[in-house]
């Protein structure tokens, strides 16, 4: 279902859109009936995540924007499936590991403008123009007060210490965020060290790895481990949602953001992000949309509403997020976790993350 509002509107209706879980659409959907020029776009995020903001583009330009919405890898599948023929003129996905794929790939191509690179933070953008950050996230500790005392807790590091033996839940290695912090590791590391804290987080796990971060932030409320690694994003839903019960389950925990002392590089952050594709036949009006997305109207509402925070620089993350203080961010070029994500894979195997 598509959704036709105002941005102002929909802040206030964000606790409802997050409810909402679109599926892929199997063709293109129509946001705009008539107008001048048009943008297609292949969307990795829910349709009631983007397509109000997509609906204000088009009326404030005289666009046609035409969405499809679906899962990250099969879109990229398809991307590359159809080629030259991609009716799609940006591509929208979630995490740069994903997004370094996209460009691996060939399905996307460099383009930059002076508004873009000035708004943009250059580690929040491909080193290469092809792709640039839309909101982040950070890669945290979801902890129990009960059974953790938050004096203990300090880094990514510090979770292969035997003293977290059996305490840690965390999805598995075949997932992408995971993926990209591992890539983080290496480059901070190297990666014999590295594979070494791979061995030891693993030996610390709870359970083998099931499920997605939500499950593993359910786990912690409910005493399986006393430790979630999760993205923010995934918390702050259950804080925003309607059901009593995933209510419950934030206000058991806390979060902690690791990697905060004045000589560590600071919490783990990736990106949902958009690139232009390499067949795109409206350039112009791609090129026009990536820089609404990333106006500071746009920004607010887009972090509001994904629970995420801004990438650009003075805006204010949502109110539901500032309960969470202000942390230090890794400032690593994210092109790095895309060429960093091979090796991090053949490490997790290696080192038995399953």
């Amino acid at each position: 279902m598509l959704v036709k509002t105002t941005i102002a509107s929909s802040i206030r209706k964000a606790s409802t859109l997050l409810a909402v879980v679109g599926t892929s659409a199997l063709s293109f959907s129509s946001l705009s009936a008539h107008a001048a020029g048009e943008v297609n776009v292949y969307s990795a995020r829910a349709e009631a995540l983007i397509a109000p903001l997509l609906d204000n583009f088009s009326k404030e330009n005289d666009v046609k924007v035409n969405l499809i919405t679906g899962d990250a890898d099969a879109l990229l599948s398809r991307l590359q499936s159809e080629g030259s023929a991609v009716p799609a003129d940006v591509f929208i996905t979630v995490d740069a590991g994903r997004l370094y794929r996209a460009k691996d790939a060939g399905v996307l191509q460099a383009f930059e403008t002076d508004k873009l690179k000035e708004v943009v933070p250059s580690h929040l953008q491909d080193r290469d123009g092809y792709w640039y950050g839309l909101s982040q996230r950070a890669r945290v500790f979801l902890y129990n007060p009960e059974t953790v005392n938050p004096a203990e807790l300090s880094t990514y590091e510090d979770l292969a210490d035997p003293k977290w033996k059996g305490k840690i839940c965390i999805r598995s290695s075949g997932n992408i965020y995971n993926q990209s912090l591992v890539a983080s590791m290496i480059d901070a590391h190297g990666e014999a060290k590295t594979l070494e804290w791979i061995k030891g987080l693993v030996a610390n796990f709870a359970r083998p790895p099931a499920g997605g971060d939500t499950d593993q932030i359910k786990a912690a409320a409910a005493g399986v481990c006393d430790i979630a690694i999760a993205n923010t994003y995934y918390f702050g839903r259950l804080g925003q949602s309607e059901k009593q019960e995933e209510r419950d389950v934030y206000n058991k925990l806390v979060m902690f953001w690791p990697n905060q002392g004045a000589n560590e590089r600071g919490v783990h952050v990736n990106v949902s992000g958009i690139g232009m594709t390499a067949s795109a036949k409206n350039k112009e009006n791609a090129t026009k949309l990536v820089e609404f997305l990333t106006n500071q109207q746009s920004q607010a509402w887009y972090a509001e509403v994904n629970n995420e925070y801004p990438v650009v620089e003075g805006i204010a993350p949502p109110k539901n997020l500032t309960v969470f203080g202000d942390f230090k961010a890794d400032q690593v070029s994210l092109s790095v976790l895309g060429e960093n994500n091979r090796q991090a894979v053949k490490l997790m195997d290696q080192g038995g993350w399953k």
